[in-house]
């Protein structure tokens, strides 16, 4: 379905580079902002966020690489990209109104973006210059957003409230957000 706006995923370490290094911006932060994608990082320990994800990976384990054998790696790209076009043709979401990822996308009149080059980025990308990634979090009545492990004073209007915080890569800003109204902003040098 082409390269998205935003991305929403866990808060795996894989996701976000190193608990000893919070703003280091690990691989598919850079990845991402490098392609104009937006990662949004759901609240820690709270898994449902993304359900549909999960839902697939389970349909995808289960009726393909639990049932295809696969000696290579050209056999698993023509296998997941044959299941990708029956996933994509039959199953019906829920959350897209019943019906099939195909039939949501035409009837969105979405225009796709695809990767430029051929050639998968090779490791270790550049540190962006520009974009932004969020990450949502519940402040409990400790007052602390948590950012990879990092933790901020937050203001007292956000207790037990969800927040945004915006890491703008740009102006080396991390941003509070609650309900969309900027509550607080911090100076958040990237490595």
């Amino acid at each position: 379905m082409g390269i998205p706006e935003r991305i929403q995923v866990d808060n795996a370490m894989s996701f976000f580079g190193s608990p000893t290094h919070p703003r280091g911006m690990g691989p598919l932060i850079r990845l991402c902002l490098h392609n104009g994608v937006e990662p949004w990082f759901i609240p820690m320990a709270e898994p449902w966020r993304n359900g549909m994800i999960e839902n697939f990976n389970d349909r995808y384990q289960q009726m393909f690489l639990g049932k295809v054998i696969m000696a290579s790696e050209d056999d698993l790209r023509a296998g997941s990209l044959a299941f990708e076009q029956r996933h994509n043709t039959r199953y019906r979401y829920s959350k897209l109104k019943g019906d099939t990822p195909l039939k949501a996308l035409a009837a969105s009149h979405a225009k796709l973006r695809f990767p430029t080059e051929e050639e998968p980025p090779r490791h270790r990308l550049k540190k962006p210059e520009i974009g932004k990634y969020h990450v949502v979090r519940l402040i409990r009545s400790d007052l602390k957003l948590n950012v990879f492990g990092e933790c901020f004073s937050a203001p007292p209007e956000t207790m037990l409230e969800y927040v945004v915080a915006t890491v703008d890569v740009k102006e080396q800003k991390l941003k509070l957000f609650l309900d969309n109204k900027q509550v607080k902003d911090f100076d958040y040098k990237l490595r």
